[in-house]
């Protein structure tokens, strides 16, 4: 062993060493490449359940030593607020550590907030992002517009903001990835992706998200991974409801998804994408795609066939979908963290990653 790999491998040590026992996981955790993202600790982060055995996620050095100790590969959490100080503190202890980052920004929203969107992006390159997730919306399309007319407004609003961010990216050399987020199909993603034409724009593409727009969730991979810088990695699970169908993220493995042919196709379009757990425990979400009002923004409704495999998936698995409202405090804390070890474990073991 050469002086320079002691002295890394003797750092990281030390820091594993000093964390909490109950941040310390099995040794067979610590080969991961996954990536996890700040979503998959949403109860944890900035948490006000006091519960010292989970202690509370304050800033982006807290999830990084913590995905470390549980051996995952990088983290994606957002930017917004950092000082160069604060980036260098997170870039040092990244590479201490040999993980990767990618941020999490929001786009401008008007040109006025341009300033603060290029001060976000040099602070998450600063700290070794190269990579930089956004979002167009951050709700769900079927609850947020309630007629075309609202959609069309919002896609006109998001392209112009792709639009203003583009030269800042290009400038910096960083890549913007804009997440499938439920609101955009595959045709109307693909086209905005056509319009922007730009090799600093492309997207972060979540294996799970379209199921709520009724779409084959292979054909999403397949058609958006050409364009794909990045990945949210999840496992989905549904049932009937009244008005649809409720939707949740499960366990990597536990699910409908057929992620090993997933990480291939992705890998295949982009040898180096790195691959972010998105693993978020909560109740189920409810899609009401049996609803009038859930189809007031598409252009043309999805076809029969969509539907009618949806709900037979639905019926064929009879999942029991978790939740969370009947848990306390803690069982929450627990139930995350179980969730996304145990998803780590089986990305090391099943997906390669």
């Amino acid at each position: 062993m050469d002086r320079k790999t002691f002295i890394q491998k003797s750092a990281a040590m030390a820091a594993f060493a000093a964390l909490p026992k109950s941040s310390v996981f099995s040794p067979t955790l610590q080969t991961s490449e996954m990536g996890i993202t700040v979503a998959s600790y949403a109860i944890r982060w900035n948490s006000d359940l006091g519960v010292d055995e989970y202690p509370a996620f304050q800033n982006a050095l807290d999830l990084l030593n913590h995905c470390h100790s549980i051996g995952a590969g990088g983290i994606q959490v957002g930017v917004r607020g950092w000082t160069t100080d604060f980036a260098g503190r997170v870039r040092e202890q990244r590479e201490r550590y040999g993980m990767f980052l990618e941020g999490q920004i929001q786009l401008p929203r008007n040109e006025g907030d341009i300033d603060r969107f290029e001060n976000e992006i040099k602070a998450g390159k600063e700290a070794g992002a190269d990579v930089i997730r956004t979002v167009c919306l951050n709700g769900r399309r079927y609850e947020d517009f309630d007629s075309k007319e609202a959609f069309q407004a919002f896609r006109k609003n998001s392209i112009q903001s792709l639009e203003w961010a583009e030269p800042i990216v290009r400038k910096n050399q960083v890549q913007l990835a804009v997440e499938n987020h439920k609101d955009w199909r595959i045709e109307e993603m693909i086209a905005i992706m056509n319009h922007l034409d730009s090799e600093w724009i492309g997207v972060t593409l979540d294996t799970g998200n379209n199921i709520s727009f009724l779409e084959d969730p292979m054909e999403v991979i397949e058609s958006l991974a050409p364009y794909s810088y990045s990945t949210h990695v999840k496992d989905m699970a549904f049932t009937e409801y009244e008005d649809g169908i409720l939707l949740s993220e499960v366990p990597l493995g536990e699910g409908v998804l057929d992620l090993q042919k997933m990480v291939s196709i992705c890998r295949k379009h982009n040898p180096d994408i790195k691959f972010n757990l998105e693993m978020i425990t909560r109740d189920p979400l409810k899609v009401p795609c049996l609803t009038d009002s859930y189809w007031a923004t598409f252009d043309h409704a999805s076809s029969g066939r969509d539907l009618a495999r949806i709900l037979k998936t639905a019926q064929k698995y009879e999942f029991k979908l978790p939740t969370i409202s009947d848990k306390n405090g803690r069982e929450k804390l627990a139930f995350e963290e179980d969730n996304n070890t145990k998803s780590l474990e089986y990305s090391k073991q099943q997906l390669g990653v």
